[in-house]
């Protein structure tokens, strides 16, 4: 089990980027000024969240498609985007073509599983197909032979004066490296680890046969455990750990207050199992750097991975998201053992 003295290796932030319904630019326009400032901040990577038919962001590659004009080291990922909602095909062409217009930084993070609501939303999202859709592990294997280059249909060669490919293109060699997949339970943890994708973890898990009080930790440890027993690389797959961390080192009394009160909100999920899902959530983690970091390195979890994606809390202002990224770049990583990247 790692030591305090061992440095933590990658360290990125997560963002909803939401927006007001009667001025949408503004808040697009905010998410990429916090993307801008952590790459100035030396953070790894920036992801943003996926949110269909609310006032976050719905389109989370075209977001980071403007975000690889605005940066050039800072790696862009999503957490995560529900295939669900996707064509493999379509996405994985987006996909190549913004990892080839970010010069090979993006990280995609994918899940599975039927979109929420989805008998209301069906007659809009597939009217036609709505009975017949698989919403299985294997949309995500379809878009991995398509962005592993893999024939995607058996035509090719030319036709008149135009040149067809029978794979997807742009190809962008190396993207297929950087899939993650998003998941919350043993079954989830072991597929990802056996088609060898990369795993995230977040402040949300699926409980099996616990009971309450639920050991969040100790859930999330086992799946960081399933998933490497099943990858290829073992002991050396990456394992993304996700929790939300507020440090207040240069907060306001203000901005302090309004922290400690938004995690008091959330407190009565935690420890508890959520039907008919049976979730649990992780406790949200305010205090000085110094806190969280002891905090964190009592966390089973937090202990058996070297990189992070720390999310930023929903409902905050733009000032708030700034004071806490650059603390937790200026204060919580290296207390953490962390130097930003050049």
């Amino acid at each position: 089990m790692p030591l305090t003295s061992e440095p933590l290796r990658k360290l990125g932030f997560l963002t909803i980027g939401l927006f007001d319904e009667a001025d949408p630019g503004a808040g697009h326009e905010s998410t990429l000024r916090i993307i801008e400032l952590g790459e100035q901040l030396g953070f790894d990577s920036a992801w943003v969240r996926h949110r269909h038919l609310q006032f976050g962001i719905s389109s989370p590659v075209a977001v980071l498609a403007a975000a690889t004009q605005r940066t050039s080291r800072i790696h862009l990922g999503t957490a995560v985007i529900p295939l669900g909602w996707e064509n493999p095909l379509r996405l994985a062409e987006d996909l190549a073509t913004v990892d080839v217009l970010s010069g090979g930084r993006l990280q995609p993070g994918l899940s599975v599983g039927p979109p929420r609501h989805y008998d209301q939303l069906a007659p809009a999202l597939y009217p036609d197909t709505a009975g017949a859709e698989d919403f299985s592990y294997e949309r995500v294997e379809r878009l991995l032979r398509f962005i592993r280059g893999e024939q995607a249909t058996e035509f090719s060669g030319t036709e008149g004066i135009e040149e067809f490919s029978d794979r997807v293109q742009p190809h962008s060699a190396g993207l297929a490296d950087r899939l993650w997949y998003g998941g919350g339970s043993l079954r989830s943890a072991r597929w990802a680890g056996e088609h060898r994708m990369n795993f995230l973890t977040s402040n949300v898990v699926s409980v099996a046969d616990q009971v309450e009080p639920v050991d969040f930790a100790a859930i999330q440890t086992s799946l960081i455990h399933e998933f490497r027993a099943h990858h290829p690389l073992g002991a050396d797959a990456r394992v993304s750990q996700g929790l939300v961390v507020i440090p207040t080192d240069s907060a306001t009394p203000e901005q302090r207050a309004k922290y400690e009160a938004y995690a008091a909100a959330r407190l009565s999920r935690v420890g508890k199992i959520h039907t008919p899902a049976r979730m649990t959530f992780a406790e949200d983690l305010v205090g000085t750097s110094a806190q969280i970091a002891d905090r964190l390195y009592a966390d089973s979890s937090f202990r058996e991975v070297s990189e992070v994606v720390f999310a930023l809390p929903f409902t905050l202002e733009h000032d708030d998201y700034v004071q806490i990224l650059t603390d937790i770049a200026t204060r919580l990583g290296p207390e953490l053992g962390w130097k930003p990247a050049a």
